[in-house]
């Protein structure tokens, strides 16, 4: 395979931003021998320009993709659950542009409050994330305002390439960061999906390392639009049949990004679910570290990599599914912390 574009113009643009610097690539060896294998190692994005999550990365980079251009900006747009929304409302506010996101009645009120002290204006309404994405097109195409949607849809594919593109970042410092440790190469990598754009930035990434890890992407249960498209009969994306009941509000999705789709789909090497208990026990494992490991902090979607490792290990329906990925007692595996407690209340009440 021939290795990824370089991607040095993306990290000297979010070096040269206010607040920049590289987040932790924790190391938890008493976690690791209680579940069994020989390493975790946790990129955690819970610290990332004060956002609390990685989405500032991918939004400010699409930002200044459209100002190298010199495309005229004044008011952007976009959908969220809450993470993409806060970092498209602070990076439009550091460039003085102004931001309207949409939500569903259904988001956290700490997150919307979160997004509205960014200086965005808040549209909430009924119905699901895809609804809002929706309604966000039709009233920016009629307003004239300029989507940075971190999702790919029928005649809305370059940006969310731009905003992926963004998340690379995250893989330079973890190489930086694993080789001033000499920690070597992960065996596997563990990547949590919604829509799908951090996930597509961490297996192009990884399928061009070598050795090659091997790459899985987890979902919830009842948000699965990736698992459900990999096992489509054509490989081509499909809607979940789940109910988007799950806690891990940020993968809280029913379609797949169709900018993201084929890169993950040529790529990833196992899709799996997990039910919400195991966002829950990763959550307080976190929280409540073991031996000498590091306390971290992840909120619900972002404690789901690890809830997928848990699950691996310990779940007989996903022997197969554990035997394939070659998880045994000498087994580095890499999982991301996508946020951080961007909802305290929350937070506070399953970590307690």
């Amino acid at each position: 395979m021939l290795p990824h574009p370089p991607r040095d113009s993306v990290r000297q643009f979010h070096r040269s931003l206010p607040g920049y610097g590289a987040t932790p690539l924790h190391q938890l060896p008493s976690l690791a021998r209680a579940l069994g294998v020989g390493q975790i190692l946790v990129k955690d994005e819970g610290h990332r320009f004060g956002l609390k999550a990685f989405k500032g990365l991918g939004a400010s980079w699409a930002l200044e993709r459209f100002r190298k251009a010199g495309t005229p900006l004044s008011t952007v747009a976009s959908a969220t659950e809450g993470n993409h929304g806060r970092a498209v409302a602070w990076s439009a506010r550091c460039l003085g542009l102004k931001a309207v996101i949409f939500m569903t009645t259904g988001a956290s009120a700490r997150r919307v409050d979160a997004i509205r002290r960014e200086g965005a204006e808040v549209v909430l309404l009924e119905g699901t994330y895809e609804d809002a994405v929706r309604r966000c097109a039709d009233q920016s195409a009629r307003a004239g305002w300029q989507v940075v949607a971190d999702v790919g849809y029928e005649g809305y594919l370059e940006i969310p390439a731009w905003i992926t593109e963004g998340y690379s970042t995250i893989l330079g410092e973890v190489e930086e960061q694993a080789r001033e440790g000499g920690l070597g190469t992960p065996n596997v990598v563990i990547v949590q999906a919604g829509v799908g754009g951090l996930a597509a930035a961490v297996v192009e990434h990884f399928a061009a390392v070598v050795p090659r890890p091997r790459l899985a992407i987890v979902e919830p249960s009842d948000a699965d639009p990736l698992l459900e498209s990999a096992m489509s009969a054509d490989g081509r994306p499909v809607p979940s049949s789940g109910g988007q009941r799950t806690i891990m509000a940020g993968l809280n999705c029913s379609e797949v990004s169709l900018t993201a789709w084929p890169v993950i789909r040529d790529r990833a090497d196992l899709f799996f679910s997990i039910t919400d208990d195991f966002a829950l026990e990763a959550m307080r494992r976190y929280a409540l570290p073991e031996g000498s490991d590091p306390r971290v902090v992840a909120g619900e979607s972002g404690a789901s990599g690890l809830a997928g490792l848990i699950a691996l290990m310990r779940h007989d329906a996903l022997r197969g599914a554990r035997e394939a990925l070659g998880l045994e007692a000498h087994t580095s595996v890499l999982v991301f912390v996508s946020e951080g407690d961007t909802d305290p209340d929350s937070w506070a009440r399953i970590t307690s």
